[in-house]
């Protein structure tokens, strides 16, 4: 069963929503970007299955081969962040695919510290994948010819590594477990921080964004499109935390 749905966001851009009953996150694709046969770029490949049950990473493979795409053409995988929900279903991509994965140092540090007691409390086994380099705060250039620019934003608070991705081009900022439509990210968790979160958000607010794609979707709703609806998203989420 196939419980993600594909929304495209210009010419490169599918993201692809989370619609099961249980917990799994939204993930994204850049396709045709990096050289060779290997050209997609994957952000948070998600759950390999859920505590429902949910074929999750089985349902992110079908719902991308409808849009002609294949896990085995992925050359770079990139994640927010290091919770099971956003990361399980890493290797499994790199063992299909042979691709790299890039994540914050400090969210590598986190996760070899504490990767144990998220996993277990899932149920799940802890990848065994190394990241191949590590994303900084700054522009990262990507691609051969059509070259993509990803400004990278170290954006703390719901992990102590967590990221953000802004597409400086196309206006769209994926934003992880910071904010949502109409909520933020848990801080509960070991190694989360209210007041790093705040101040992430306060961040992320200044950027201009066109598109809101956060890692999960709530009942206010999935991504958020248009300059107006992304502003008027942080001033409500701010006058909450």
């Amino acid at each position: 069963m196939i419980y993600h749905k594909s929304i495209r966001i210009g010419q490169n851009f599918y993201c692809y929503v989370w619609n099961g009953k249980g917990n799994n996150c939204n993930a994204s694709l850049l396709c045709h970007i990096l050289r060779g046969e290997r050209p997609h770029i994957l952000v948070d490949p998600g759950h390999i299955k859920n505590e429902r049950g949910e074929t999750c990473f089985d349902s992110l493979t079908q719902a991308m081969e409808k849009d002609g795409f294949k896990v085995k053409d992925i050359g770079l995988v990139i994640c927010t962040h290091s919770h099971p929900d956003h990361f399980e279903a890493v290797e499994s991509v790199v063992e299909q695919s042979n691709a790299l994965l890039a994540l914050s140092r400090e969210e590598d540090e986190f996760y070899n510290n504490a990767g144990n007691y998220f996993y277990n409390a899932f149920g799940s086994q802890l990848p065994q994948v190394k990241p191949f380099f590590y994303l900084k705060e700054g522009d990262l250039s990507l691609g051969a010819t059509n070259k993509l620019a990803i400004k990278v934003l170290l954006t703390p608070g719901h992990t102590p590594g967590s990221i953000s991705l802004y597409l400086q081009e196309a206006k769209i900022l994926m934003s992880g477990d910071v904010i949502f439509s109409g909520s933020v990210g848990r801080t509960d968790f070991p190694g989360g921080s209210a007041s790093l979160l705040r101040e992430s958000i306060n961040k992320l607010s200044q950027l201009d964004a066109e598109y809101l794609v956060p890692g999960h979707s709530t009942e206010a709703g999935s991504i958020i499109a248009s300059k107006d609806k992304v502003s008027r998203n942080f001033h409500l989420v701010k006058m909450f935390i």
